[in-house]
């Protein structure tokens, strides 16, 4: 697809994927980066978009998938630690410590992950989607997120259980 055409058609997009992030968000501000992040990555499918049947409802997609990825990343952003566990309030402050530096052991080694594997375990084990779905985020294959998706646990794993 040649840069005019796409422009062309972002431009007459655009308002009903704002209304679209809106209506989930309801927040203007959050909402304009949802579509900046569908339009985004709708320019990164750029040459496969011919291959969908409506590129109107692949972009609607991307922008209800990202919005749900803005609601729930807002969502963890407010959980205590201790509620990623079943925490019981009799716990000693010893555990406590112990169980938070574990998830900061776990939260360092998915950061140092190559982008894209840390992107896609992040949809798939934080955000909960399924692998068709990254798939169509990414611009890849099904097959392609399984082999991240792979590698990713493997490099965690190896991390904490070297041999």
């Amino acid at each position: 697809m040649e840069r005019k055409e796409f422009e062309s058609r972002i431009t007459r997009m655009r308002p009903q994927l704002l209304q679209l992030a809106i209506r989930y968000l309801n927040n203007g501000d959050d909402a304009e980066d949802v579509v900046q992040d569908t339009l985004l990555k709708l320019w990164f499918l750029r040459d496969r978009l011919e291959d969908y049947r409506s590129v109107d409802s692949l972009a609607s997609v991307i922008t209800r998938h990202l919005a749900i990825s803005c609601i729930r990343s807002r969502r963890s952003g407010m959980v205590d630690i201790d509620e990623l566990y079943d925490v019981k309030g009799d716990e000693s402050t010893e555990m406590k410590i112990i169980r938070e530096e574990s998830l900061k052991e776990i939260f360092d080694a998915i950061s140092a992950l190559p982008d894209l594997q840390q992107s896609i375990l992040r949809m798939k084990h934080v955000e909960g989607f399924e692998v068709e779905e990254i798939a169509a985020i990414t611009g890849s294959n099904p097959g392609a997120v399984r082999v991240n998706l792979s590698r990713a646990r493997k490099r965690i794993k190896q991390q904490f259980m070297p041999n």
